[in-house]
């Protein structure tokens, strides 16, 4: 489906007339849930078909002004998001699966509506105290630790191969013995995701300053820079793509290794916690409600480094538009 800069009256008309036509057909498949059988199955066919169709629509789209663009952004993976939710809600309450195997989304939010003070305590431990501490040392570290080993060749062809091989340390095993060393609060797991991000960041980073053609590199030494020079306005600007490629990869790291080392050893709070404890007294909403919260936070953070990145690589060909 080619792009279409500015749709027509006719393109938004249709688009209007295909939403309408989703919402009736959820709205009809909602009215005979209790009911069941191929007549859901069909609507529920037809709903995500309409879904499809008006996504499909709506990214073929490419209008000229930037707060556009921005919005459709936003637009289309929410409405692919909550076409999935729906078909969830569907396709678990019309084949009635028992909410200990898989609750309906109507069931988590009434979940996380009803806990909020306690999703919020586990937030504060696991995320602000966690995994903020620990993703700011483990980059930080692995940062600086790159800046030294790219003024080395020994360290370059040494420590390259050592952080590539720690790095693909299970953090199963990792995350017990930072419990052991560092107590059962959140340093320990501070602990876990320092181990998870300082390698990233150190190999992206060196791949980075490497990044810098010769031609530009002999064009500074031309100019008579500094290697301090060189590294400031050259090799750092062009080792910038790699950083933000390394911490976009953490956020998701630091995540997962905080929640997962939460799981030998931490007070009676945290995300890892909470679903260790829950998933054990069957609890599978609440279970749900930590997953919802974490995806939440990853997704943002995710987000909010993507951004970051746009601004301070805005000269770069994937980021800037003709």
């Amino acid at each position: 489906m080619s792009a279409a800069p500015n749709p027509s009256p006719a393109t938004l008309a249709n688009l209007l007339l295909t939403g309408l036509l989703a919402l009736g057909v959820l709205a009809a498949a909602f009215a005979v849930l209790a009911s069941g059988g191929w007549l859901l199955l069909i609507l529920a066919l037809l709903f995500w078909a309409l879904a499809w169709r008006l996504t499909a629509a709506l990214s073929a789209i490419e209008p000229s002004s930037r707060g556009a663009r921005t919005a459709l952004a936003i637009l289309i993976p929410a409405l692919f998001g909550a076409t999935l939710l729906l078909l969830w809600e569907l396709a678990v309450r019309g084949l009635a699966v028992p909410s200990i195997l898989l609750p309906p989304p109507s069931a988590i939010g009434e979940t996380i509506a009803a806990t909020t003070s306690l999703l919020w305590a586990d937030f504060v431990q696991t995320v602000l105290k966690a995994v903020l501490a620990g993703y700011a040392m483990g980059c930080g570290a692995g940062f600086i630790t790159a800046l030294l080993v790219d003024r080395s060749p020994f360290m370059k062809r040494g420590l390259l191969p050592i952080a590539n091989l720690m790095s693909a340390l299970p953090i199963i095993g990792v995350a017990p013995i930072m419990v052991m060393w560092f107590g059962f609060d959140w340093s320990s797991k501070a602990a876990v995701v320092v181990v998870m991000t300082f390698f990233p960041m150190l190999v992206n980073t060196v791949a980075g300053l490497d990044a810098a053609g010769s031609m530009e590199r002999d064009l500074m030494r031309t100019y008579g820079a500094s290697p301090g020079q060189s590294l400031l306005k050259l090799r750092l600007p062009a080792a910038m793509p790699f950083i933000f490629n390394a911490l976009k990869i953490n956020t998701t790291l630091a995540l997962i290794g905080a929640i997962v080392a939460e799981f030998f050893g931490t007070p009676i709070v945290g995300m890892g916690f909470r679903i260790s404890a829950e998933i054990g007294r069957m609890n599978t909403p609440m279970v749900w409600a930590e997953i919802a919260v974490a995806a939440l936070v990853g997704s943002l953070s995710y987000g909010l480094v993507a951004l970051l990145e746009r601004r301070v690589t805005f000269w770069h060909p994937s980021v800037r538009r003709d």
